[in-house]
């Protein structure tokens, strides 16, 4: 009975640690396609192509069309507000390295040998909810609310901004060599 209970828990770990390198790889494939399907920068940056509507009618279309066209260089925006984010607050760098430093020995230490503690053998699952619940008193106590919720409001104005002013009509009136009338 016990070596029942034994295999089924290997065949647990090895499945937890199956779905942790089956998710890298899902994150590591879409980075990929993002990375594939950005657009050049000297387009997204084109200057001479910003204009403002000429009614607020074009405007949904516009932020429809642009965040289709330029959806990857508005992850990379947001990735990179995220890095600035995190660099610039000394306290949330310090916590967020600790709290990757943790896991990281937790994975390390489960390689060798089991975590005892009093006497009892604690999972690897208990290991990572003890620093999820000790990362997230750090984060709150850093001000990581603050600093994801001023990101995030940095990032949408950021990528609203440049939709909404980002003139695409002329991209499509030089393909047909006519101009594109909005009704």
């Amino acid at each position: 009975m016990a070596e029942k209970g034994l295999l089924s828990n290997e065949t647990e770990a090895n499945n937890k640690t199956m779905s942790v390198s089956v998710s890298n790889v899902a994150v590591q494939d879409w980075l990929r396609k993002q990375k594939e399907s950005i657009k050049p920068w000297s387009d997204f940056l084109n200057t001479k192509k910003f204009s403002l509507p000429k009614s607020v009618a074009p405007v949904g279309a516009r932020l429809v069309r642009n965040v289709e066209r330029f959806q990857s260089n508005y992850v990379f925006i947001f990735l990179g507000l995220v890095a600035v984010c995190i660099l610039t607050s000394p306290i949330l760098l310090v916590v967020l390295a600790t709290c990757l430093g943790a896991c990281y020995f937790i994975s390390f230490k489960n390689a060798n040998n089991k975590v005892t503690v009093l006497g009892r053998e604690l999972s690897v699952t208990h290991q990572y909810a003890c620093v999820g619940i000790v990362s997230f008193i750090l984060f709150w106590g850093a001000g990581a609310g603050s600093a994801v919720f001023s990101m995030l409001g940095i990032s949408l104005f950021v990528i609203l901004l440049h939709a909404t002013m980002y003139n695409v009509e002329d991209d499509v009136a030089e393909l047909f060599g006519s101009t594109v009338e909005t009704v």
